[in-house]
């Protein structure tokens, strides 16, 4: 038998063995070339890919080859030529004039940061527009200083790199400096030490567009803010490009110096929001994708309905969600995606829920005052809000009859057993309130399991 005839008997015993998504991944992209005295030659795609087998399914591989070899044989890896060259092809087909300009652009930029890659919603539009004008355009003063600003993992590192990437592309005549406020304080500190001032001031003002990260964090560090000031006021008379991320609006910002607040509130404040819903989907759909995962809708909707807070902490749940499946070899449902969002949300997501937190959902998603829910009025979209928060008390909670009635106005128990029935009957014969009650239900049962 041989090697490739080894090699593709032992991945039909391994798919049998591993979850779809993880043989996709990890063992189909895998390469035989070679056995020579009871050694196989195994290639990978790149140097990442060998560390992941060798720390994750190397013992596996081994014993699958083995039991199809009928004996022992030794597993080497080698990286694919292709692999091996990847980071630095560009680099040996560039000019030697070029190549300390890519280094650079390596060194500070993230190269997986640019505007196509940023997925847009109404929370963060503004933000992305006025990142791609600065880009297409660096130095206009209307739009100088551009500070974007906003809370945790909402994309102001995306933004920033992303403008910083755009110019390197589309006019290679320009030169980018990217750093965050603790690697400027850091040089800053480390020039002085050296009696090297002088050539750090070069550094950072010898640029066509200075793009600085987490300005807050020079707050009370009065030298370092000192340098930054004369720094953005020579890059700034000079018409060059100055980009900035932050926490928060600059006026709001505390510990630092009102001059430069001046300054940075002198050209345009972009804020990013919290992602809505809308958004949140189409993030996970895009991180699932690009970390091979296919994702039902349901899973994704799921995913996208619990982690709110920012985009980083979406990103992280799929990341999450692949290595539970991998390592635990179990295929990705809707359980293991609600065990994986329990985790990532903490303690905090599990709490018991009320008939006021029902009926303050449905509230919520009806534009149904809560009051007009529990009261006596008939109006059809009103008892439609109504029954079904009976509906969700009974299905989640399992509220009896009697306390029904008790709570929603005073209601005998045969009229809240009505409403039960109406309701049931109505989630499988329309497809609005179906899916409208499909989604809450989801929701809500979540805080109680």
């Amino acid at each position: 038998m041989n090697h490739s005839k080894i090699w593709e008997k032992s991945k039909e015993r391994i798919k049998t063995s591993q979850p779809q998504h993880a043989y996709s991944t990890w063992f189909d992209p895998i390469r035989s070339i070679g056995l020579s005295e009871n050694e196989l030659v195994l290639e990978v795609p790149n140097q990442f890919f060998f560390e992941w087998i060798q720390s994750h399914y190397k013992q596996i591989i081994k014993d699958e080859v083995e039991a199809v070899y009928g004996g022992q044989i030794k597993i080497k890896y080698t990286v694919s030529p292709e692999g091996r060259k990847s980071e630095t092809h560009n680099n040996l087909n560039e000019k030697k004039p070029n190549r300390k300009k890519q280094y650079n652009r390596n060194k500070q930029l993230n190269e997986k940061y640019t505007l196509s890659s940023f997925i847009e919603g109404t929370n963060n539009q503004f933000a992305k527009a006025a990142a791609r004008n600065v880009a297409e355009s660096p130095g206009k003063q209307s739009f100088n200083p551009l500070v974007i600003y906003g809370g945790v993992g909402m994309g102001k590192t995306h933004l920033l790199h992303a403008i910083g990437n755009r110019v390197f592309h589309g006019q290679r005549n320009k030169r980018v400096v990217c750093a965050s406020s603790e690697k400027f304080t850091l040089d800053f500190i480390s020039s002085i030490q050296k009696n090297r001032t002088v050539e750090f001031s070069k550094s950072y003002r010898n640029t066509d567009i200075l793009l600085i990260d987490d300005v807050q964090f020079f707050q009370g560090k009065e030298q370092t803010q000192e340098q930054f000031f004369h720094t953005f006021n020579e890059l700034f008379q000079a018409g060059k490009q100055i980009v900035m991320t932050a926490d928060r609006y600059p006026g709001e910002m505390v510990g630092l110096q009102d001059r430069l607040l001046s300054r940075f509130s002198s050209g345009l404040s972009a804020d990013i929001q919290p992602p809505d819903f809308e958004t949140r989907v189409a993030i996970v759909m895009e991180k699932a994708e690009q970390n091979g995962l296919k994702l039902s809708y349901d899973i994704i909707e799921f995913i996208g309905t619990h982690i709110k807070n920012n985009v980083r902490e979406l990103e992280s749940t799929i990341i999450r969600l692949l290595a539970h499946s991998s390592l635990a070899k179990k295929e990705i449902d809707f359980r293991l995606a609600k065990k994986v969002v329990k985790e990532r949300l903490g303690s905090n997501a599990i709490y018991d829920i009320t008939t006021e937190d029902i009926v303050r959902r449905v509230s919520e998603t009806t534009h149904i005052k809560e009051k007009e829910i529990v009261g006596s009025s008939r109006k059809m979209e009103i008892a439609e809000a109504r029954q079904i928060s009976i509906y969700l008390c009974r299905e989640i909670l399992g509220t009896p009859f009697v306390s029904l009635g008790i709570y929603f106005g005073g209601r005998d128990h045969s009229t809240i057993l009505h409403a039960c029935r109406v309701m049931e009957d109505k989630t499988k014969k329309d497809q609005r309130i179906g899916r409208l009650v499909s989604e809450l239900k989801r929701e809500l049962s979540f805080s109680v399991n």
